[in-house]
């Protein structure tokens, strides 16, 4: 199994279609579903599934609603969107990746995150810290 990191192609394409918004507060909403090292997710991961998810304390399966820092902007050449920090708190588990989603769209996959090990937590928080929302550093970026 293998967790690749990656934007999904299918969001490629829904980006082309206009099926997802982005728009702060009145956009889809997005999720982060975390993911053990037996999951296999990567480019093209089409959507959210349970299989290989985080089970423990402090987790319920689907993850945490993401807010979205800002709406899509842009810097330069590039259009670029980010989210809040996202915490799990008084949890016990092992993770080794992410998948962020849109539960608005039918579960469909953005992006996928491989955090290059294993991350256990016990009975502490657990917080997924998302880059600064800029042109060069913004957790999605079209350029």
């Amino acid at each position: 199994m293998a967790i690749t990191q990656s934007l999904a192609t299918s969001f490629k394409v829904d980006l082309l279609t206009g099926t997802m918004n982005f728009t702060a507060s009145t956009g889809d909403t997005f999720k982060m579903a975390l993911y053990t090292s037996s999951a296999t997710l990567g480019p093209t991961t089409t959507a959210y599934s349970a299989t290989n998810e985080v089970v423990g304390t402090g987790y319920t399966a689907g993850g945490n609603t993401l807010a979205i820092s800002q709406s899509p902007t842009s810097g330069g050449t590039t259009a670029f969107i980010s989210f809040s920090n996202t915490t799990w708190t008084s949890a016990s588990f092992t993770c080794r990746g992410a998948l962020i989603y849109s539960s608005t769209d039918s579960n469909k996959a953005v992006a996928i995150f491989d955090f290059g090990a294993d991350k256990t937590v016990v009975g502490g928080s657990f917080t997924v810290s998302f880059p600064v929302a800029d042109s060069t550093n913004a957790v999605i970026r079209i350029a």
